[in-house]
């Protein structure tokens, strides 16, 4: 099983971004996805969820109406459009896949042990 995060870089403040989430070796239509992110000397937090069938989602409080995650299930791929970026959406953003018979609830997607698979990461730059 492998996830492959894409699509990071260096941009400007009030920029955008779309990270992708490549997945093989498991059924991606069965997963719950989830991105999460860890900045310099920070602990990894919880950005955004998607339920195995693309019609719920969850999101951080602080990217919330900025950023939309999305799964394409027929591509095995998920993804993570991110808009307006800040200074302080930089940091290494991590893809995730929790099994689709599992709970799907804020509290549930929020924890990082909830998750069995894990990207390598992929880094966003925001520069002020």
């Amino acid at each position: 099983v492998q996830l492959q995060a894409s699509g990071g870089g260096l941009v400007q403040a009030g920029g955008s971004l779309r990270l992708s989430c490549a997945a093989s070796g498991l059924p991606f239509s069965s997963y719950h996805m989830g991105w999460f992110r860890q900045a310099p000397g920070k602990e990894r937090e919880f950005v955004a969820a998607i339920r195995r069938s693309g019609d719920t989602t969850y999101y951080a409080d602080s990217v919330k109406g900025r950023f939309t995650i999305s799964k394409d299930n027929a591509k095995n791929t998920g993804y993570l459009q991110m808009n307006i970026l800040k200074v302080e959406d930089t940091a290494v953003y991590f893809c995730a896949a929790r099994p689709g018979g599992a709970l799907f609830t804020p509290q549930a997607m929020g924890f990082e042990r909830s998750y069995t698979y894990w990207g390598q990461g992929t880094q966003v730059t925001v520069s002020s």
